[in-house]
């Protein structure tokens, strides 16, 4: 990745992070969706959250939607590898110098300590009428598929993506262990919150694990 943004400039980087992006989340989201609404089962159904499926107008806003937050996604991670070459990151590749055991407490910092932010950014979403306008455009699907997972609009994914620029700056760390643990982490995750079905574990009650029914929940409470 570092690589990338060294043969280009920040445009180039951002418009080849958006498509590598976009081609990873309709493998993911598409996957699911494909065998879980474009050719359900019985079986399959009996897991749905709802016993409604979304309407194709609003899976086409989903997606449409997502392309939307995706393009806001991406600058942060795009100027973050820019800053590498003009020094002002602790971005590395590789070990870069550091042990492996650096790289898994890294790890955990950069997960848990995005998962704090992202908590109390949606929190304010909820809570406060400026961020709230700014979030409900993803809470216009109370019926949401997986494709809903970064259906946001431009501020609110550019807030949410801050991390992925801070981070680098405030300590060393290695960028494709930062892109994956968001990509895995946090839209893999979000894949199975706006999945729309149960696992028999975690179940729909699970009292610490925010589980796809709980999330669905959420949708369809806090719907504009």
């Amino acid at each position: 990745l570092t690589a990338l943004a060294h043969e280009g400039n920040f445009f180039t980087t951002w418009i080849a992070l958006t498509v590598l992006a976009f081609v990873l989340m309709m493998a993911m989201s598409g996957t699911l969706f494909y065998f879980y609404y474009w050719h359900p089962t019985f079986e399959r159904w009996k897991r749905k959250s709802s016993p409604q499926y979304p309407k194709p107008a609003m899976v086409r806003r989903e997606i449409l939607q997502m392309v939307k937050g995706l393009v806001a996604a991406t600058f942060c991670p795009a100027a973050a590898l820019h800053l590498v070459d003009v020094g002002w990151s602790h971005a590395y590749g590789g070990l870069g110098g550091h042990s492996v055991g650096y790289l898994v407490f890294s790890f955990f910092v950069v997960w848990i300590g995005s998962d704090l932010y992202e908590f109390a950014y949606h929190r304010l979403g909820h809570t406060t009428d400026f961020w709230w306008k700014q979030h409900k455009p993803h809470h216009a699907f109370s019926n949401p598929s997986p494709f809903a997972v970064i259906a946001d609009d431009l501020v609110d994914q550019f807030i949410r993506s801050v991390p992925l620029l801070a981070i680098p700056l405030l300590m060393p760390v290695n960028m494709d262990l930062l892109f994956f643990t968001y990509g895995a982490f946090f839209y893999g995750y979000g894949v199975y919150l706006h999945w729309g079905h149960e696992l028999s574990w975690p179940d729909a009650h699970h009292p610490w694990i925010n589980t796809s029914f709980q999330h669905y929940l959420h949708h369809a409470r806090s719907t504009i």
